[in-house]
């Protein structure tokens, strides 16, 4: 529990730092570049490297799948809501993916751990390498439909090299493709600097935020979706399955996470509101921390 709460003390110090230096340098610290940096030159490692800490077999697999069909069973009906309530095409486009984008790595996995013990890492480490998916497939679509056409956002997604980086690094992990310590250690640094400089921009991005000029509408819409609407619908969803409860839950904790900093890449990438997503990050991590006395309570009645 000690380590579990280091970890996130750690996430925090970081994103403290990027919030300092953005604050001290203002004009001089571009976001764009640490934005592009992140995104094409770096996540490609930390997805890698993901897949080398655990091996894939059979019987894990279910779940991610699983995960991946309650997000896309509940986009669908999201979208569609969301043409109905805004007519601005960047707020349909935050609310549409946002809540879906959670923070399954760096929160997701130190909780499972706090929560549901060692035994739950295989599953929240594979929640998080599908959720790459999410982010970089559909995340990448819908933020980029909110400033490009349909032909452009899906040429995004091409562009976008963390996809055939999990190609390659799904058929290593299968076909048990031996990878040197040098090598394994060369993702692992890689991927490391990924996660800090994901952290860092966090906090560049929240030295200049507004929250008071969020739209309310978008606020409400996009928080009652993450903490309300899909974690009842998980619950429902995951109550007709014959997965064991301890997996059930990991499922449902992983569900509820808040707002992942990968919203901020692609906001930032494609011009779709980057400080308002920023916003909504920060809100829905602090609205988190008391929410997790429930999360821990709903796992330890009915999960465990």
């Amino acid at each position: 529990m000690i380590e579990t709460l280091m970890s996130i003390l750690f996430v925090y110090v970081f994103i403290l730092l990027g919030y300092m230096a953005k604050r001290i340098f203002q004009d001089d610290m571009n976001t764009k570049t640490l934005t592009l940096m992140s995104v094409y030159f770096l996540q490609p490692f930390v997805t890698v490297w993901g897949f080398s800490t655990a091996k894939l077999h059979s019987e894990h697999l279910y779940v991610p799948l699983l995960y991946l069909a309650i997000i896309f069973a509940l986009l669908v009906p999201t979208v569609l809501l969301g043409k109905m309530l805004f007519a601005d095409p960047k707020e349909r486009a935050i609310f549409s993916i946002a809540g879906f984008v959670g923070n399954t790595g760096n929160i997701g996995i130190p909780l499972g751990i706090a929560l549901f013990g060692e035994a739950s890492v295989i599953y929240t480490t594979l929640i998080n390498i599908a959720n790459v998916f999410v982010v970089y497939i559909i995340g990448v679509y819908i933020y980029s439909r909110g400033s490009f056409s349909i032909r452009d956002s899906l040429y995004n997604i091409v562009k976008i090299p963390i996809i055939p980086a999990s190609v390659v690094a799904i058929v290593i992990n299968l076909y048990d493709v031996p990878l040197s310590s040098q090598l394994q250690e060369f993702f692992k640094m890689g991927a490391y600097t990924g996660i800090v400089l994901q952290l860092f921009l966090l906090g560049t991005f929240l030295q200049g935020i507004r929250i008071k000029e969020l739209h309310p509408k978008l606020f409400i819409g996009t928080i009652s979706q993450k903490f309300i609407i899909v974690p009842l619908a998980t619950a429902i969803i995951l109550s007709f399955t014959n997965l064991p409860l301890f997996v059930q839950g990991v499922i449902f904790m992983e569900m509820m996470v808040p707002l992942a900093v990968a919203n901020i890449n692609l906001a930032s990438l494609y011009n779709c509101r980057p400080k308002d997503v920023t916003s909504l990050i920060l809100l829905s991590t602090l609205l988190f921390m008391p929410l997790l006395f429930v999360l821990s309570y709903v796992t330890n009645h009915y999960y465990l």
